[in-house]
C-alpha cells in the first residue's frame, strides 16, 4: 500500500482555528475533518474568509479530508427533517467550496426489513441527499456503527445518480457487536473516507466502548489489507472529539508504523 494519508478531527486540538490548523501540521498530518457544525461553520465565512481559510490550509500543506456534520436526529425522524436535510446540503455547498469530498454524519436506525413502512421514505430521503452530491461534486458519507455492513449496503441501493458514500469507523462497528472484515467486504467501493478509530467490548459493563488507535481490538493491519484489496485511496482520520493532544500525536504515529 501507498504511504497512508492521515487526517485529524480539528475538533479535537481545542485551540483557536489558526493555532489547531498550525498544530495539526506539526502532529505530522496532511489534513484535517472539520466540525460543521459547532466548529467552521459553513455561515462563518464569507467569500472572503473562504479565500483566507483556503490561503491558510494552503500555507500549511494541508487539505481537508472530510466535513463532520453531526445532525441531532437522524434522516429517519420526521420532526424538522426539511430542515436537517437542507441543512446537510448546505454543509456539501460548503464541503465543496473547501475543496473536501466528503460531508460525514450518522443517517439514523435503519428499519429491519424493506417491507417496513418506514423503509421506502427514509431511503428516498437519504437518495435525495445522494443525488445532490453527485450534482455539486461532495458527497455524503453515512459513518458506519448502529448497523451491520450488509444492513447498510442493503438500504443505500444500487443508484448510480444517488450515490451514498461510507465513512468506515471500526470502533463503532466492534461497539456494537459488527464485523469490520464483514462491512469492509460489503461496503466496498462506497468507503471514502476511514475514521481511525479503535474500540473495545467491556464485558463486565455489557457494553462497547471507544479507545485510542491500538488499545482495542480493532485489527488495523488486517484492515489496511482489506482495503488495499478494494484500492482505497483516501484519508484517515485520527481522533475522537475527546481526544487528547497526546492521543492524536500516538494515532498519527501508530499510523505511521504500519
Amino acid at each position: 500500500m501507498a504511504e497512508l494519508k492521515i487526517a485529524v478531527r480539528l475538533d479535537a486540538i481545542r485551540m483557536p482555528i489558526k493555532c489547531a490548523l498550525e498544530q495539526a501540521a506539526r502532529l505530522g498530518a496532511s489534513a484535517v475533518e472539520l466540525d460543521a457544525r459547532n466548529g467552521v461553520r459553513p455561515t462563518d465565512l464569507s467569500d472572503t474568509g473562504l479565500r483566507q481559510f483556503r490561503k491558510m490550509l494552503s500555507d500549511l500543506n494541508l487539505r481537508v479530508a472530510s466535513l463532520r456534520f453531526q445532525t441531532r436526529r437522524g434522516y429517519d425522524v420526521e420532526q424538522d427533517l426539511e430542515q436537517r436535510v437542507d441543512a446537510t446540503k448546505s454543509a456539501m455547498r460548503f464541503a465543496y467550496d473547501l475543496g473536501c469530498p466528503v460531508v460525514v454524519n450518522q443517517i439514523g436506525s435503519i428499519p429491519d426489513s424493506d417491507e417496513d413502512p418506514r423503509w421506502a421514505p427514509f431511503q428516498a430521503v437519504i437518495q435525495d441527499i445522494g443525488r445532490y452530491g453527485a450534482k455539486i461534486g461532495a458527497f455524503f458519507a453515512a459513518e458506519t456503527g448502529t448497523e451491520p455492513g450488509e444492513k447498510l449496503a442493503s438500504f443505500l441501493g444500487d443508484e448510480d445518480d444517488a450515490f451514498i458514500a461510507v465513512a468506515l469507523n471500526p470502533g463503532q462497528l466492534i461497539v456494537n457487536r459488527h464485523s469490520v472484515p464483514d462491512t469492509v467486504s460489503a461496503l466496498k467501493r462506497r468507503i471514502q473516507i476511514v475514521n481511525a478509530v479503535d474500540g473495545v467490548l467491556d464485558l463486565a459493563a455489557g457494553r462497547g466502548i471507544n479507545v485510542p488507535l491500538g488499545q482495542g481490538t480493532a485489527d488495523f493491519p488486517q484492515l489496511l489489507g482489506l482495503l488495499e484489496d478494494i484500492q482505497y485511496r483516501g484519508h484517515f482520520v485520527v481522533g475522537r472529539a475527546d481526544s487528547s493532544l497526546e492521543e492524536l500525536q500516538l494515532g498519527v504515529e501508530y499510523l505511521r508504523n504500519m
